[in-house]
């Protein structure tokens, strides 16, 4: 299955092919403050399986991930692993936004304290255990 999606102008046009490898969303301060939100709710895949055409930017959030963005319009695109991997797509992005539904929390030690998790999803103080 091919699913697509976009930035807010359309400047920005992605596809993501077959099905993610997790859904979740991410409580730490890096997405915090990258994404202007209280969170980042994103489907991470391969980033083989990511189709993208438009101009976009790019800026070093951590020593891992690149944050993608439209150039034009500034929407939060991609959470890019620059060793090639993995890149996580913001739910709300794609076409259909209720593509996908997470499946757990990640880094709800940094959450907001006004954000309340009563969605009975699996919740990590941190990151996924290995």
């Amino acid at each position: 299955m091919i699913r697509e999606g976009g930035c807010l102008c359309g400047a920005v046009r992605f596809k993501a092919e077959g099905e993610p490898l997790n859904v979740r969303i991410c409580h730490c301060r890096i997405c915090q403050k990258a994404m202007g939100s209280p969170y980042f709710a994103r489907a991470q895949f391969d980033q083989k399986a990511l189709t993208v055409a438009g101009d976009t930017g790019r800026y070093a959030s951590s020593d891992n991930i690149d944050r993608v963005f439209c150039k034009t319009c500034g929407t939060r695109l991609f959470a890019w692993r620059r060793n090639g991997t993995l890149a996580g797509v913001a739910l709300a992005t794609f076409d259909d936004r209720n593509s996908f539904a997470p499946t757990e929390h990640i880094w709800v030690s940094e959450k907001l304290a006004w954000v309340k998790l009563d969605d009975g999803l699996t919740q990590y103080e941190t990151t996924i255990p290995a």
